[in-house]
């Protein structure tokens, strides 16, 4: 079971469905065997490049951070995986320029962060292509398209 907690800290009329969160988040996490918490937090520009600045001394917004549960074993017996937060102008932005369906792009997205949360990286091609592998099959059994597909 997925525990999804959803918070909305912009004013937007056009965003995913809690339900779609959901079926996303259960995709990425499905091969886990315990329940798993989670929060998304939908944010503006200046709230995410505030953010990236932050944690990651970069100094603009981008479309989803994800911050991993750093819970010392054996503290807290809860399924916390952490916290994603995602940039909705910058994934807008991103969908657009990159000729992808809305929809499709926040799925990716939401895949891609919750597998950060469970210690998937792209730092090195390996891992990128590992990831990324996982994320197409993740979405293509949502029938969504490749996200990587350069048209």
């Amino acid at each position: 079971m997925v525990e999804l907690d959803l918070q909305i800290a912009l004013d937007h009329s056009l965003l995913p469905s809690k339900a779609q969160f959901q079926i996303w988040c259960e995709t990425a996490l499905a091969h886990r065997t315990g329940d798993s918490e989670l929060t998304i937090r939908l944010v503006d520009r200046e709230e995410g490049q505030m953010l990236n600045r932050t944690w990651r001394n970069k100094d603009y917004a981008t479309n989803v951070l994800s911050f991993p549960a750093d819970i010392p074993e054996g503290l807290l017996d809860i399924p916390l995986l952490g916290d994603l937060v995602v940039c909705v102008p910058v994934l807008e932005l991103e969908a657009q320029e990159q000729k992808k369906a809305l929809d499709a792009h926040w799925a990716h997205l939401i895949i891609h962060g919750c597998l950060h949360l469970l210690g998937y990286d792209h730092i090195d091609e390996d891992e990128a292509e590992e990831m990324e592998n996982l994320e197409r099959k993740l979405l293509a059994q949502l029938d969504y398209p490749d996200p990587y597909l350069v048209i």
